[in-house]
């Protein structure tokens, strides 16, 4: 059978998701952690390879088994094997052709910053301290811009291996609760570091250094280096994918 799961986890002290030689991954520890539960080599396959230090509330996920425990219990299972900073939410049985990534998707990221004049120990994992003032109303108006479909080009890391840059991005709003600015972001899929990037941009934005108004010209020049520099990963957090046809999947 073909299993999915909805995983969520604190990125810190993981070099991503995709098993790497060189330092731990989410991957690799699903991989070892269900392989020993099941008797079996297991490997899994997500819906997001998110970076190093990034962090998710709902990362999907599949793998085969010919284990005859219940889909729905691996779940429970699972986590009693799984470190405290890896908890699977969910896991059920899908069709045996259906992939994370080749459904019709939309993801949900955001991207935190905690902006006030000192550091707060406790947000220091999930936020990006940023301690100059920023305007959030700036940079709201800079982030309609980039609503619909546009080629992101500007807001890819140079050298991603990728057929097209064109996305489409059904919402991107910026709010402010206390000392956090959130920055939440919606599309059919992003480029490598686009979140990121978007993010570093709206920063510049809101610091005054950059205007709202220039969001289409560096859209259009489809040039990395228009853009504002990449945010820090620790800032970021994807918080699900919903798939066409599901009410709710994350």
């Amino acid at each position: 059978m073909r299993v999915r799961l909805i995983v969520a986890y604190d990125g810190t002290n993981y070099r991503g998701w995709q098993v790497q030689p060189n330092g731990i991954t989410i991957e690799e520890v699903l991989n070892r952690k269900l392989s020993e539960l099941l008797g079996e080599e297991i490997t899994v396959i997500g819906a997001s390879r998110t970076d190093s230090g990034v962090h998710s509330l709902g990362n999907v996920a599949i793998f085969d088994t010919s284990s005859r425990i219940p889909a729905e219990k691996i779940s429970f299972a699972l986590n009693q094997r799984l470190p405290e900073d890896i908890v699977v939410q969910d896991s059920r049985e899908v069709p045996c052709d259906w992939h994370p990534r080749y459904q019709i998707s939309r993801k949900t990221y955001e991207y935190r910053i905690l902006n006030r004049t000192f550091r707060l120990p406790s947000r220091r994992f999930d936020t990006y301290f940023y301690h100059y003032p920023l305007d959030v109303e700036k940079m709201r108006e800079a982030a309609a811009f980039l609503v619909g479909e546009h080629d992101f080009k500007s807001f890819c890391t140079v050298g991603a291996q990728v057929r097209s840059t064109v996305r489409t991005i059904d919402a991107c709003e910026v709010f402010r609760e206390g000392d956090i600015i959130t920055v939440r972001i919606t599309g059919n899929g992003f480029l490598y570091n686009m979140v990121r990037i978007i993010a570093g941009t709206l920063i510049c934005v809101g610091n005054g250094s950059l205007e709202p108004a220039r969001m289409p010209e560096i859209l259009a020049a489809r040039d990395r280096n228009a853009a504002g520099p990449t945010a820090p990963a620790h800032g970021l957090t994807m918080i699900g994918i919903r798939y066409d046809g599901e009410e709710k999947s994350s």
